[in-house]
């Protein structure tokens, strides 16, 4: 039933909650609730992280507010901890997901001691070890080489692993992007490349980003399948990256899937009003009339298992509970320590290095009262 380059959206249930054709066994109301729960935890910590910014105690942000069912979606189509990703910079939500500690995500948010990298990396940039999940890198497409390379790297090896690469649409305009997809086609590695259509690359709309009619087409230039879904309905999600991702790992080659779906939030908070600068309030609000969120709730509904006014409300306070005592516990454990910077590359640190480490050692003393 899941086939390549169709030319609307993948849809498994409407806008409205319907069921468009029959829900396969697993997406149980039990399952459902499950995911809706991630979801509406994902959509707070957004909201969260955002309150942290406006006090000053983080100083970058990429929300996902209204991508929810794409990254949640994801998480739940491959193998975690088994398989690899590689990240773009809006993927916290795919990572709490995989089961990325909060405690991790927020330690390196607000770069504390408890930061697994230490304070060195911007904001919102973290990397998760247990769960193969690669660091985010701001770059747009970096990621996407070095993916193919590692999914050649698991054919070479003979692994049942495969290798997942997540982008925006804004992402194949770049070089990079094109690259990899080649590599991964001529080398058949077991590659899954998952397009996050937003719409927007910043202010620029994906009419303005290419040609094609849509992302997914592009796949058959390097030979491989191009999957299209509605990334607001998780079911569909779930069942195309399953489809896709199991393909892929069958040792058919890469595939790409492009789901398509809206960020409701503003490029970063770094960028302009979004809807006053580049989007129109009328378009904004079409989209949060096809929040995933409530889709899910009403396909719930629809089911006759609702998700009451007071559930919801206790969803939502149990996550700021959790984001608030996950802050407290990484702010608990202090600032990093000067001399990180010097540490971790070198194991002889060059000259130039020792200087400039002897130079701070002595600005940090004379501003510590002889303390070093």
């Amino acid at each position: 039933m899941i086939q390549p380059f169709t030319p609307e959206p993948i849809r498994y249930v409407a806008e409205d909650g319907v069921p468009l054709r029959p829900l396969p066994p697993a997406f149980t109301p039990g399952r459902l609730r499950e995911l809706h729960a991630l979801m509406l935890r994902a959509r707070e910590f957004d909201r969260k992280l955002i309150t942290l910014l406006r006090q000053g105690r983080t100083t970058f942000y990429a929300q996902s507010s209204g991508m929810e069912a794409t990254q949640v979606g994801l998480a739940s189509s491959i193998r975690v901890g088994h398989d690899w990703v590689w990240p773009y910079y809006r993927d916290h939500t795919l990572g709490l997901a995989m089961g990325v500690p909060m405690f991790e995500l927020l330690s390196q948010c607000l770069g504390t001691n408890s930061d697994t990298s230490r304070g060195r990396q911007m904001p919102h940039h973290f990397a998760a070890r247990a769960q193969n999940f690669v660091s985010i890198s701001s770059s747009i497409a970096s990621q996407v080489p070095p993916a193919a390379g590692n999914a050649m790297a698991q054919k070479y090896l003979g692994t049942d692993e495969i290798t997942v690469t997540t982008f925006g649409d804004g992402a194949t305009s770049e070089g990079d992007w094109h690259a990899g997809l080649n590599m991964a086609g001529a080398a058949q590695a077991p590659c899954l490349f998952v397009c996050e259509n937003n719409q927007w690359a910043i202010s620029t709309n994906l009419k303005a980003q290419t040609a094609s009619e849509n992302i997914h087409i592009k796949a058959k230039a390097y030979g491989m399948p191009g999957f299209y879904v509605d990334g607001n309905d998780i079911v569909a999600v779930i069942e195309v990256c399953t489809h896709a991702a199991e393909w892929v790992r069958a040792g058919n080659g890469p595939a790409l899937v492009e789901c398509l779906t809206y960020r409701v939030g503003s490029h970063s908070n770094a960028d302009a009003d979004a809807e006053k600068s580049y989007r129109t309030r009328e378009e904004v609000q079409e989209w949060l009339g096809r929040d995933p969120i409530t889709r899910v709730e009403a396909l719930l509904s629809h089911l006759g298992h609702p998700v009451d006014a007071a559930e919801r409300a206790e969803l939502i306070a149990r996550t700021h509970r959790e984001v608030d005592e996950e802050v407290r516990r990484a702010e608990a454990t202090g600032q990093p320590d000067w001399r990180i910077v010097f540490e971790d590359v070198y194991a002889d640190l060059p000259v130039h290095l020792r200087e400039q480490e002897r130079e701070l050692r002595a600005e940090h003393t004379h501003h510590n009262g002889g303390r070093a």
